[in-house]
């Protein structure tokens, strides 16, 4: 992983100097910014491959900066993470639905954080280069066009906007109509099998993902996981 840029926003000093010294001891590229604000301005003038926010900042907090570069095309393969002493069900919902890719609890050992940020630039680098080779890949499903090389959804021929997450499990979901997409092969696919998310981080998605293209088209299997129904 090495020149992969990495860029760390949290006001504690300590936490960033624990951080940058384990991740350039490893290769990493990193970059450091103190609050929110800072945070949104480097990101925008380093274009890093993943950004670590913590939660609580002054001025902007960790998600809000989250949803300021979301709206940015340059940062939708962007991997962003939390890392926050912050356990809350509510802000951990927050941060992957405004779309966060980990949500990361502070204390953690050096060892356990690298490893965790190499298996999210890996599934990252995976999917950006399995996108590229598929050519600009379009399909329709009923009254639903995706068009992966543009990152685009249309419902009933009027974009919708999906979160990075939403649209990577709405295209899963669609690649196989009528088969059924067990948690696990979700959470390995779309997360990486080696990164660890709660549990309830897939209902999630798949509720916010109800809301934009409507209830009946991804069907819950009870006990087993998730699919769409064949046209």
């Amino acid at each position: 992983m090495e020149n992969k840029k990495i860029l760390i926003a949290d006001d504690e000093a300590d936490i960033r100097e624990f951080v940058e010294y384990n991740l350039v001891k490893e290769g990493f590229e990193v970059f450091c910014a103190e609050n929110g604000t800072e945070a949104i301005v480097k990101a925008k003038e380093i274009l890093p491959d993943l950004i670590l926010l913590d939660v609580m900042m002054p001025d902007i907090d960790g998600i809000e900066v989250c949803r300021e570069l979301r709206e940015h095309e340059e940062f939708k393969d962007t991997v962003i993470a939390f890392l926050t002493a912050r356990s809350e069900d509510y802000s951990q919902i927050a941060g992957y639905e405004i779309g966060g890719d980990d949500y990361i609890k502070k204390p953690i050992r050096p060892k356990v954080l690298v490893s965790r940020i190499s298996a999210l630039l890996r599934r990252r680098f995976k999917y950006v280069s399995d996108q590229s080779n598929e050519n600009s890949k379009e399909f329709s499903y009923g009254n639903l066009k995706i068009d992966q090389e543009k990152f685009t959804v249309l419902l009933n021929d009027s974009p919708i906007t999906l979160t990075k997450k939403e649209f990577e499990l709405l295209t899963l979901l669609l690649s196989k109509p009528g088969k059924v997409f067990k948690r696990e092969e979700i959470f390995n696919k779309i997360w990486g099998a080696n990164l660890i998310v709660g549990d309830r981080t897939i209902d999630v998605h798949i509720r916010k993902l109800r809301e934009k293209v409507g209830d009946d088209t991804i069907k819950t299997i009870k006990g087993i996981g998730y699919k769409v129904e064949e046209t």
